[in-house]
C-alpha cells in the first residue's frame, strides 16, 4: 500500500536530512525563474504575473524563490540536485521541468550533480495563445537523467512528448501540471518504490504517485501551497483507499 510523507520548509535543508538510497525517482518542477537573464527580468513581476495572463479569472497565491539570474540558479539547483542524486538508489530517473531560457541552465546543473544527462522531453499546451509575429512558445521541457545506468529490464515504455493543457477546473496553483501527464512520469519509478519531489507545490506530482502504487515524499517551502497539497494528497489516499503515513513537520 502507498504512503506519503510531506515535510514542510526548506527544500536543500530537507534533502540533507534524507537517508542515501531512500528514493527510487526524483520529479519536479522548480521555481525556475523564468526571465531571469536581467535584473528587471527577475524582480519586476510576481510569479503570478510571469506565469498567468493578465486576464486570468482566478486569483492564485504567489510562490518565493523566483528572484534568481541564471548564475545563481545553476548553483543553487546545482547543489539541491547533488542531494538528491546521493538520496537517490543506483538506476534512479530525475526529471526536471524548465522553459526554454533555463534549458541549458538546468542541463548544466543536472550534469553537474552527477546525473547522466539522457534527453528533454517537450509538454505541449495546446491551449497557449498565439504571439503576434511569430511562432507561440507553447512548450515546456522536461529535462531527465539517471544514476548510473537506465534500468532496462522493467517493460516500460514512455512517451517522448505529452500534450495537455494546465488544469482549469478546481485549479488551485500557478503554474499546477495535469495529473494524467505526471501519472505516466511516475511511472519510472519501479512499483511501490518512492518518488521525491523537492518542490511538491500543490501535490499534483504525489497524487500522482499514489494512483500509480508508488510512495511519495514532498517538500514545500510555501505555508499556503503546502496546506492545499496535503488536502489534495489526503484525498487521493481516501478516494484509492491507501493506508495513511500522514503528514511530517
Amino acid at each position: 500500500m502507498s504512503s506519503y510523507t510531506l515535510h514542510r520548509g526548506d527544500a536543500l535543508t530537507v534533502l540533507k536530512s534524507l537517508p542515501d538510497e531512500s528514493v527510487d525517482a526524483v520529479i519536479t518542477d522548480p521555481p525556475y525563474n523564468s526571465g531571469g537573464r536581467t535584473s528587471s527580468e527577475r524582480t519586476a513581476r510576481t510569479a503570478r504575473a510571469k506565469y498567468t495572463s493578465g486576464d486570468a479569472r482566478h486569483d492564485l497565491a504567489n510562490f518565493p524563490g523566483e528572484n534568481r539570474d541564471q548564475r545563481s540558479y545553476r548553483a543553487w539547483l546545482t547543489e539541491l540536485l547533488t542531494e538528491a542524486y546521493r538520496a537517490s538508489t543506483e538506476h534512479a530517473v530525475v526529471m526536471v521541468f524548465s522553459d526554454w531560457r533555463q534549458d541549458p541552465t538546468t542541463s548544466d546543473a543536472l550534469q553537474m550533480a552527477g546525473w547522466t544527462w539522457s534527453g528533454t522531453i517537450p509538454w505541449i499546451k495546446p491551449s497557449s495563445r498565439p504571439r503576434k509575429g511569430g511562432p507561440k512558445q507553447d512548450s515546456e521541457f522536461i529535462l531527465w537523467g539517471v544514476k548510473g545506468t537506465l534500468d532496462n529490464t522493467r517493460d516500460v515504455y514512455l512517451p517522448g512528448h505529452y500534450i495537455a493543457s494546465q488544469p482549469r477546473k478546481d485549479r488551485v496553483h500557478i503554474t499546477q501540471k495535469p495529473v494524467e501527464v505526471m501519472q505516466q512520469l511516475v511511472q519510472v519509478c519501479p512499483p511501490g518504490g518512492t518518488v521525491l519531489d523537492p518542490f511538491a507545490g500543490s501535490g499534483s506530482t504525489g497524487i500522482a504517485a499514489l494512483k500509480e502504487g508508488r510512495n511519495f515524499v514532498g517538500v514545500e517551502l510555501s505555508d499556503h501551497y503546502a496546506g492545499i497539497a496535503e488536502q489534495r494528497l489526503r484525498s487521493a489516499l481516501s478516494r484509492d483507499d491507501f493506508a495513511l503515513a500522514g503528514p511530517e513537520a
